[in-house]
Parts: structure tokens; C-alpha cells; sequence
């Protein structure tokens, strides 16, 4: 990454140096209606998907997770009862409306006790080695500018025996449907953004920002290089989305 001078930001190549800043900005602009704009966006599908990457995850009572991207608070409201009251849950997010956001949800719903929200970019954790039974990112990865950099950083911050789950669009498995999803993404996805949300150009980018990202064959061997091992991947809803889960030994 050092040596390139650009990236991708959805279809348009930036500076580097300028990807987390717009990255910032749309979800600064989304996080007020970002649980509005999920139902309508994958028809309420999102919130199966998050209760079964929880459910298949293998966390135990007493662990100590680490929910990156998890601003919004979707995942740690489902991982809270499984840790129970000697476990933690720790909400990290870069993008300091989004944990405003979650936060506030979590604590309407009574949601306190056991849970820390921080501030942190997943490139460079603020936290010692050896720090988590599991680390969680549920649509969070194909917004980082390095993915290879913050899953070095996951797997650096689990305990060994711990284990890394990433929840993230994927590349679709039949082309007919592919078809219908594009359609979806590209000609209706903008229009809702601005019907309900006000914004069309950050659900395009997220449309964009989707098809980028690494599919499931690359992304299980960046997980690997990252020093994960046994990387398992699930696809759920053709392909839409897939469960990557890899180990630290």
C-alpha cells in the first residue's frame, strides 16, 4: 500500500492519504439513518445475517470480544448475552458519530454494563497483544483503506486460541441473480439513499465500495497471510454475504 500513490473510494481512485477521510464523511452523513437505510437496503435480511454470525461464532460466557466497525451497536447487542456478565464486549469504531449513535441505542435499550465503546482505527488497534478471545467486523473491512495492515492488527490483538470473524458482502454465485442484485444496488440503492436518507452519493459509494472488495477466495488467503489459520468462509444468501472465520494459534 505504501508504495501506491492511490486507491479505490468505490469506483474513483484517491490519494491514499485522502480514502479515510471520505470514508469519514459518508458515514458521518449515513449514521443517523443507517439501521433505516439497512432494512431497506437488504429488505431487514441484515439483521438474520448479524444473529447468525453471532450464533455461529463460538463465543463463550466470560470471553472478552472485540467488535470493530461496530458503531452502531448491532453486533454488540447480540454478543452481550452471550458473554454474560463476566464477559466484555469492546465497540470499536472509527468514525466517532456512528459510536454516538450505537451508544445511544445500547443505553436506551439498558444496554451498559460490560461494554466499552472506543474510538480506534482498525490499521492500528490501541490495545497490547494478546488482548481478546475473538474479534468481530460485520460490514466494516471493505471500508479500510489497508485490509491487509488491520487484519495483521486483529490477529495481534487475539489471544492465541483466539478467533477472527468477518461478516462483509461478497461476490454473488449466480450469475442471473448477480444480475437482479446489481440492479438493486446501482439503480435502486442511490434512489432510496435520497428518498429517505437525504444522500444518494454515499449509498452509491457503498454500492461501489461493495464490489470492490476482495471476494471470498481472496479474502480467505489475506486472512491466512495475516497469520490467521483453519480459515473457514460460509456463504449465506448466495453469495451476498460470507462469514470468514480464522483462528490464531
Amino acid at each position: 500500500m505504501s508504495e501506491q500513490s492511490t486507491t479505490h473510494f468505490g469506483f474513483r481512485d484517491v490519494p491514499v492519504a485522502d480514502k479515510q477521510k471520505l470514508v469519514g464523511q459518508v458515514f458521518t452523513s449515513v449514521a443517523r439513518n443507517y439501521d433505516l437505510m439497512n432494512d431497506l437496503m437488504s429488505f431487514g435480511i441484515h439483521r438474520v445475517w448479524k444473529r447468525y454470525f453471532v450464533s455461529i461464532s463460538g463465543i463463550r460466557p466470560g470471553d472478552r470480544v472485540l467488535d470493530l466497525a461496530g458503531g452502531t451497536g448491532d453486533i454488540a447487542a447480540l454478543l452481550k448475552p452471550v458473554v454474560g456478565d463476566k464477559g466484555d464486549v469492546v465497540v470499536g469504531d472509527i468514525n466517532a458519530a456512528m459510536l454516538s449513535v450505537g451508544r445511544d441505542r445500547l443505553t436506551d435499550r439498558g444496554l451498559v454494563s460490560g461494554l466499552r465503546w472506543v474510538q480506534s482505527n482498525a490499521e492500528a488497534l490501541p490495545f497490547p497483544d494478546n488482548s481478546f478471545d475473538a474479534v468481530t467486523m460485520a460490514f466494516g473491512l471493505r471500508n479500510v483503506t489497508d485490509k491487509d495492515k488491520a487484519l495483521a492488527d486483529i490477529c495481534r490483538v487475539l489471544k492465541p486460541g483466539g478467533r477472527a470473524l468477518v461478516l462483509e458482502f461478497s461476490k454473488v454465485r449466480n450469475e442471473l441473480f448477480g444480475k437482479l442484485y446489481d440492479f438493486h444496488s446501482f439503480q435502486v440503492l442511490p434512489k432510496l439513499g435520497r428518498l429517505f436518507a437525504g444522500d444518494a452519493d454515499s449509498y452509491q459509494y457503498l454500492a461501489e465500495s461493495i464490489r470492490k472488495h476482495p471476494d471470498q477466495e481472496t479474502l480467505k488467503s489475506m486472512m491466512e497471510n495475516a497469520g490467521l489459520e483453519r480459515v473457514e468462509v460460509r456463504n449465506l444468501s448466495n453469495g451476498i454475504v460470507a462469514i470468514h472465520r480464522g483462528y490464531k494459534f
